[in-house]
């Protein structure tokens, strides 16, 4: 176990570089999907690994072992050594939960405050009489989408209408709870926070098809997001805060996104061009390997855990 465990500590810092990738090289949906599941894979494997790093030494505690009914505190390395890396193992371990207690419950007060917010209105759309072009999804019991009267005189009416299509789409598809997994997940290991840019990026993206879907023109989308991202930075000095949960079409890499809904390619006809699908499909495969390997990890650990368990309780091995 002495091996096997650390490798769920370690794959996260390597789950980063091939997560910037995968918004390129699977569809917006999926990617959301992915990204979200990959969060939870590697933060529940490396949470796992903290705390059978914590069980060696904690055997060499008379009450501990004397609860497990072990003749012997199990042997995996220098007593010493054990008895230090389970020591700061349980102190991660409490650091980690502490933290992701402290972010659930901030996440769950802002929800409440956004839903008081949303509850205002007794319909979908809640116009705010504001000069700061804005507008965002709010998630709540129902959803709100939030617009202000400075976006409202930023945009045309069909403009209007895509950007109120993508707000939409967040609410629909429920990016607030993605966001949140993700947002979690950074908590419980510092190196899958390098998820939560390729996940805001992918779940704008997923809210962009699908507005071009609900208006039938992904020329007019990406018009609509780059002007109403364009009048929020012209008037950037005199923005209002939004509610935490808050989703707005203006965010991430808007050129980007633009250059998604309207098709346009990298024109750089070198000779690496060609390799580029097969090294975004890679980063794609990188990824899940990343995951695959560091459950597959936990779990060989915890069954050599067991195995010792079972010799120091005296049975055969």
């Amino acid at each position: 176990m002495i091996y096997t465990v650390w490798l769920p500590l370690v794959l996260p810092f390597l789950a980063g570089p091939a997560a910037r990738r995968l918004p390129a090289s699977l569809p917006p949906r999926r990617a959301v999907l992915v990204l979200a599941l990959a969060a939870i894979g590697l933060a529940g494997a490396s949470t796992c690994a903290l705390a059978l790093l914590v069980v060696p030494g904690a055997t060499h505690v008379p009450a501990v072992a004397a609860v497990g009914h072990l003749l012997v505190p199990l042997a995996s390395g220098a007593p010493d050594a054990v008895v230090a890396v389970a020591a700061v193992a349980a102190a991660l371990l409490v650091c980690c939960t502490t933290l992701l207690v402290r972010g659930a419950g901030r996440r769950q007060r802002r929800l409440r405050r956004a839903r008081a917010l949303a509850a205002r209105s007794d319909g979908e759309l809640v116009v705010l009489a504001d000069d700061y072009p804005d507008a965002y999804a709010l998630p709540g019991r129902p959803g709100r989408i939030v617009v202000t009267t400075g976006m409202i005189r930023a945009l045309s009416a069909p403009e209007r209408e895509a950007l109120l299509a993508h707000e939409r789409a967040h609410l629909k598809d429920r990016h607030h709870l993605f966001t949140a997994v993700v947002d979690l997940a950074g908590l419980c290991h510092p190196g899958l926070r390098a998820l939560r840019e390729p996940l805001a990026y992918a779940v704008e993206r997923s809210a962009d098809e699908s507005a071009a879907a609900a208006v039938g023109d992904r020329g007019l989308t990406a018009r609509a997001i780059a002007r109403a991202a364009l009048a929020a930075r012209a008037a950037s000095a005199a923005a209002t805060p939004r509610p935490g949960p808050a989703l707005a079409a203006t965010a991430g890499p808007v050129p980007k996104r633009v250059a998604a809904l309207l098709g346009v390619r990298d024109p750089d006809p070198g000779p690496g061009r060609a390799m580029r699908p097969l090294v975004r499909r890679a980063a794609a495969l990188a990824l899940m390997s990343c995951v695959v390997l560091s459950a597959g990890a936990s779990l060989h650990a915890a069954d050599e855990l067991h195995d010792g368990i079972e010799i120091a309780q005296g049975e055969s091995p």
